[in-house]
Formats: C-alpha cells, sequence, structure tokens
C-alpha cells in the first residue's frame, strides 16, 4: 500500500530513503572506527611487505635491509623515523574507501537478507544465507571501493619509501588518483581487484555472518537482550573471524596493489592473486601469509567493536530499527 504524498514528506528521513540512510549511517559509523585503529592498520601493511621474496627479480636491496622486524618495532620505527602523525598517512583515502565499501556492503547485505532470502518465521536466519549474503555484500562493497584502496596501500608506503632513499610518488590523496589514472587508465584504479574482492568476500563472510549470527543467537537463546553487551560481545567474535579468514587475502592484495607496474598498467611482480600466493609460500613459507595477523586482529576487533556499536547507535538514534 503506498503512502500519500503529503504522509510522505512527513515521514522521517531515514523512513522515507531506508537505503541511502543506511548506507550514510554505515559510513559515519566506519569513519569513526578508521580513525580510532589507522596506525594499526598502517602498521599491518609495512608489514606484510617485509621479506618480499619476488622483489629479488628487480634486484631490489629493500628486502635485505628493512629496518622493521614486529608489530611492536614497526610502530615505534615509523614513530621515531618518521614522526608520530605519519601512523595516520593514507588515512583520508581509507576514509574515502570505508564510506563507499562500509556504506555498499551495509545496504547489500541488508538487502539481501530482508528481501531476496528473507528470515523464517521464527525471525531465524540460516546460517548458509548468511554466509552467502555476507560474502556477496563484500564483494560488491569492496569492488566499488577498490579504487580507494589501492590509493590508501600505496600511499600508506610513502614513508618507507623516503628511508630507502626513494623519491615520493605522490603529493597528496588527490595527486595519487590523478597519476594512477594517467599512468595506468580507468583500468589502473582497480588493479589488485580479484584479491581485494576475495579478501571482501572472506572477510566479510567473518563479519558481517558472525555477528549478525551470534547477535541474533545471544538475543533468541539467552536472557541477554539487544544491547550494548551484546553488540560488543557480537563484534569481538566477528572481529576474530574476520581475521582469521581475511589475514592470507589481504597479503596477497597489498602486494599486488603495491607492485611496481608497466605503462600499460600490468604488474612485474606477479602476474595474478594465485601467482603472488605460489611466489609467498615457495619465497617465504606458508606463514607469510599470515604476516600482520597481529597488527590485523589487534586492529580488527576494537574496530568491530567501535563500529558495531556506533552503527547500532546511530540507527537507534535516527529512528532506524535495530541491524
Amino acid at each position: 500500500m503506498s503512502v500519500p504524498e503529503d504522509e510522505e514528506r512527513l515521514l522521517p528521513l531515514a523512513q522515507r530513503w531506508p537505503r541511502a540512510s543506511k548506507f550514510l549511517l554505515s559510513g559515519c559509523a566506519a569513519t569513526v572506527a578508521e580513525l580510532a585503529t589507522f596506525p594499526l592498520d598502517l602498521t599491518k601493511t609495512r608489514l606484510q611487505m617485509q621479506g618480499e621474496a619476488a622483489l629479488a627479480r628487480l634486484g631490489d636491496s629493500a628486502r635485505e635491509s628493512a629496518p622493521y622486524r614486529g608489530m611492536v618495532r614497526t610502530a615505534l620505527g615509523i614513530v621515531q623515523e618518521e614522526g608520530f602523525l605519519k601512523l595516520w598517512q593514507g588515512v583520508t583515502p581509507a576514509i574515502y574507501r570505508h564510506i563507499v565499501y562500509s556504506g555498499g556492503r551495509m545496504v547489500t547485505y541488508e538487502h539481501l537478507r530482508e528481501v531476496v532470502f528473507g528470515k523464517t518465521e521464527d525471525k531465524h536466519y540460516p546460517l548458509w544465507k548468511s554466509v552467502i549474503g555476507g560474502m556477496m555484500a563484500g564483494v560488491v562493497g569492496q569492488f566499488l571501493a577498490n579504487p580507494t584502496d589501492l590509493v590508501k596501500v600505496q600511499m600508506q608506503m610513502e614513508g618507507k619509501r623516503k628511508l630507502e632513499g626513494k623519491p615520493l610518488r605522490f603529493r597528496g590523496v588527490h595527486h595519487a588518483f590523478a597519476k594512477i589514472l594517467a599512468e595506468g587508465g580507468v583500468r589502473g584504479l582497480w588493479a589488485g581487484w580479484v584479491p581485494n574482492i576475495q579478501r571482501a568476500a572472506l572477510v566479510n563472510m567473518g563479519d558481517l555472518t558472525t555477528y549478525d549470527t551470534v547477535k541474533h543467537y545471544l538475543v533468541l537463546n539467552t536472557p541477554l537482550e539487544d544491547n550494548i553487551m551484546t553488540h560488543g560481545l557480537s563484534s569481538f567474535c566477528s572481529g576474530l573471524v574476520a581475521s582469521i579468514l581475511g589475514t592470507p587475502a589481504d597479503v596477497i592484495k597489498s602486494r599486488i596493489m603495491n607492485q611496481p607496474r608497466d605503462k600499460q598498467g600490468r604488474g612485474l611482480l606477479y602476474k595474478s592473486s594465485t601467482d603472488c600466493l605460489i611466489q609467498a609460500v615457495q619465497g617465504e613459507g606458508f606463514m607469510s601469509l599470515y604476516k600482520g595477523f597481529l597488527p590485523s586482529w589487534l586492529r580488527m576487533t576494537p574496530w568491530s567493536l567501535v563500529f558495531w556499536l556506533t552503527y547500532e547507535k546511530i540507527r537507534e538514534m535516527s529512528g532506524v530499527s535495530p541491524f
């Protein structure tokens, strides 16, 4: 039944444009979470670039002379050698990325849950539907956000290039976008999109699926209500599972996106994500796929906590039903 036009104008914005409202609200929550935990993301990216075996083919001495080892020494090295504020280097494209990524994934997941798949009569959402929905939401959100993610990863490595005596590639975020577009064309902005969406599918299977499943299990099967305690427990679980599933794909994604490229935008180190995976395991061992796991987990857990608590609260304040 349609709502008369006069009555529709009186409805709150969240009810008049529910999907746009959820997109904006999730973007706001993601911005808060990103600012709070970004130094751990930078540390994780630097760790994932250490000891990159494929660099030896280009005669790059950075592999042997890497100044950082371990999460704490990496973070301290950034502060001592580059400055405290460099812990937030690349935060601007990261915020751009999360507004697009989080908005896209949240709207997609809820649309799939409420419209495409649907819940059972007792409000139960089967795990298999949640898994598929989480993975699809991650793919959609990450594909849309790939250009901003590419800029974020490359800008995070600028401080390391300076220490190695290499020229800086970018003067700022907009220069980075322009340079990547000029050198690789539109295709260059989606460099690394395949491992990127693979990672996003795994991370969201861990994050969205775990949070949704744990939260509704607690609400339906325990004395806990839909409150901050339930949100906190659910987000802790989702952060852990997302880190375990997503770290190997994150390592591959970061390396592919940061590798040097020719004028056609093709990578000089890796032919594909599979090639990168094989080279990493053969040259550095299987555990190289979990480089940066500790900062990734330490970041993902508080990120999930801040995001979900903020998101649930601003949904409540805006008159939108709980997630």
